[in-house]
């Protein structure tokens, strides 16, 4: 494949050939070869394929939801070239039988993808770390959350056994002993939009998510475990794990929205961790955009309309956000809040860097072509029924975004959005196999 006259990061425009995968040459005015794929990218810019270590796509088990096929589509709409699924589907990815049966269902995507281990009481250990995993987690701290939710002895152990597998342990980290239990005893009712959500923000308290973190930091010191804590919303927990030398991730909903927008999302905008005041959302952007925050990761996590609209209690924690995250960022780009270098470290270097895909997550010779095409200048918004995961809906509806028109993976174009949309075949890989 040969991509001309695309401009890099740096403003150097260059062509930029692919072959067996991986880029091969970055020049000016290199000439197509017989048979060659060629994309004109006169007017575009040349990034790296995002990365999202944080995707919950649902098979096998709440199909429903979303599937493989559905959110990889929805992953390469937005840029994203590899996606990290979490264990927490139906059966929980707890053992070799379950990650073997979770990556069959893998082998649908059209980008790269690792598989999250889950802990529970029913996981093997010796046998999970056994597989290719891309990390331990998410593993969830006291979390109310089912049958995923282990205590402080358990996870000791995890960490244990993730250390002398060497496996990050990816980590939920909320202290349900510090839930407020009252906070939901003035629910106003109401169902969908209409629900009182500040509720739930009022419920699972910051000093859960505080709290918790700074205990999972001070027993992975301890043990010497390799840590990341998963979708931080609160600006005391990521410099609790800066200070600790511990990465963490933060979402796009929790960069962008606050407490003050759940008058319109009501249930819609229930997730965990809950989003939080709007003063917190700013302090959190303002680690994001000075180099303290590690990545952007979306926990990409769809339920259908008809879940959503219920009441709070019983309505599914989460929101999709996979084919979103890049537009977005670009359009804080756009508004110059974020540099066009540091959305590539949150997105694509920075993930690279902390999970050891050494060949991933910027746009140099020899790296793999994983690659997204983006016109700068050209916007549209965001509509929750024209995105393509299975869920329909986004809470970012109506906000302006920048949305790829190629996405590239191994050298391959798998979305041609100047092309009417169009999905090629999948070139997906698992990356701990790829390694």
């Amino acid at each position: 494949m040969l991509i001309t006259d695309a401009e890099l990061p740096d403003g150097r425009v260059r062509d930029v050939r692919a072959e067996d995968g991986r880029i091969a040459d970055i020049a000016e005015n290199l000439h197509s070869l017989p048979n060659e794929e060629s994309v004109d990218a006169t007017g575009l810019t040349l990034l790296p394929g995002a990365i999202d270590v944080h995707v919950h796509f649902r098979e096998p088990g709440h199909e429903q939801k979303e599937t493989w096929a559905t959110g990889s589509r929805s992953a390469a709409a937005g840029g994203v070239t590899t996606v990290v699924d979490q264990p927490n589907t139906s059966p929980p990815t707890v053992d070799r039988e379950r990650f073997d049966q979770k990556e069959a269902f893998a082998k649908n995507s059209l980008v790269n993808y690792g598989i999250n281990g889950g802990v529970n009481a029913d996981w093997k250990p010796d046998e999970l770390l056994e597989c290719p995993l891309f990390a331990l987690g998410e593993v969830f701290l006291a979390d109310s959350t089912g049958d995923m939710g282990i205590d402080a002895e358990r996870f000791e152990a995890a960490l244990a056994h993730a250390g002398e597998a060497a496996v990050p342990v990816t980590v939920h980290a909320e202290d349900a002993d510090r839930f407020d239990e009252s906070a939901l005893e003035g629910n106003t009712g109401g169902t969908g939009r209409d629900a009182d959500a500040d509720c739930w923000s009022q419920y699972r308290t910051a000093e859960a998510e505080i709290a918790a973190v700074e205990d999972a930091c001070e027993v992975a010191r301890g043990a010497g475990a390799n840590l990341h804590i998963a979708h931080t919303s609160t600006p005391e927990a990521v410099d609790i794990a800066s200070d600790a030398g511990v990465s963490c991730e933060v979402t796009p909903h929790h960069l962008l929205l606050s407490r003050d927008d759940l008058d319109d999302l009501g249930t819609f905008g229930r997730m965990n961790p809950p989003l939080r005041t709007e003063g917190r959302r700013q302090a959190l952007y303002e680690r994001v955009a000075d180099g303290t925050v590690d990545m952007i990761a979306t926990d990409h996590a769809p339920h259908t309309v008809t879940e959503k609209e219920t009441d709070l209690e019983s309505a599914p924690s989460g929101v999709p956000g996979v084919e979103t995250m890049l537009p977005l960022l670009l359009q804080e780009v756009r508004e110059e809040r974020l540099t066009l270098d540091r959305v590539c470290e949150l997105v694509s270097e920075g993930p690279a860097e902390r999970f050891g895909l050494d060949r991933k997550g910027r746009v140099v010779e020899g790296y793999d072509a994983d690659l997204t095409l983006v016109d700068l200048d050209e916007t549209e918004e965001i509509e929750g029924e024209a995105l393509h995961s299975k869920c329909g809906w986004s809470p970012f509806e109506g906000r302006e975004a920048v949305f790829p028109e190629i996405t590239v993976v191994g050298g391959a174009v798998v979305y041609d959005g100047r092309a009417g949309d169009r999905f090629t075949a999948g070139l997906g890989e698992n990356v701990r196999r790829n390694q």
